[in-house]
């Protein structure tokens, strides 16, 4: 290998994502959500989308309890929502902040679109965790502008 953690983790910051916050709420829990960046759509027929968790989330167990998960994907205007999910121990939701969707789990108001997921499977990704989902029900509201990740930073489509 010709490179190391901080070159691969730079490289890496090159590739603009989306920012999604993910919402659950297993037994035994309060609802809550954690930020990331790494959702991805997997598969049309089914509906598959995947996201990772790292293991030593202090969400892992959370995780582990959840049977069904929400992705929400987050409007230029929920930047500080973003980072609050972001930060370790802040990530109980408050009742201002989400609407029970279909399914029952937490959707957070304004985002740009939301995936209801039940849990698919979990497969082993290094030192994350990746999480298959199918999703269930979807909402998705017109107009509105994303909040990106690009180079460590929040950025907007203009």
């Amino acid at each position: 290998m010709s490179f190391d953690d901080l070159q691969f983790r730079q490289a890496l910051g090159r590739f603009a994502t989306g920012v999604c916050v993910i919402t659950a709420n297993p037994e035994g829990h309060v609802p809550f959500g954690l930020t990331v960046n790494s959702f991805a759509s997997l598969s049309l027929t089914p509906p598959l989308v995947l996201w990772s968790l790292q293991k030593t989330s202090d969400t892992m167990d959370a995780f582990r309890a959840a049977k069904r998960y929400c992705a929400n994907v987050l409007s230029s205007d929920q930047r500080a929502m973003s980072g609050r999910f972001s930060r370790k121990g802040e990530h109980a939701l408050h009742g201002d902040q989400y609407f029970e969707g279909a399914t029952g789990l937490p959707v957070l108001h304004g985002c740009l679109a939301a995936f209801e997921c039940d849990i698919e499977a979990r497969h082993d990704g290094g030192d994350h965790i990746i999480l298959i989902g199918r999703v269930l029900e979807l909402q998705a509201k017109p107009g509105g502008r994303a909040l990106l990740y690009y180079e460590g930073g929040y950025r907007e489509i203009k």
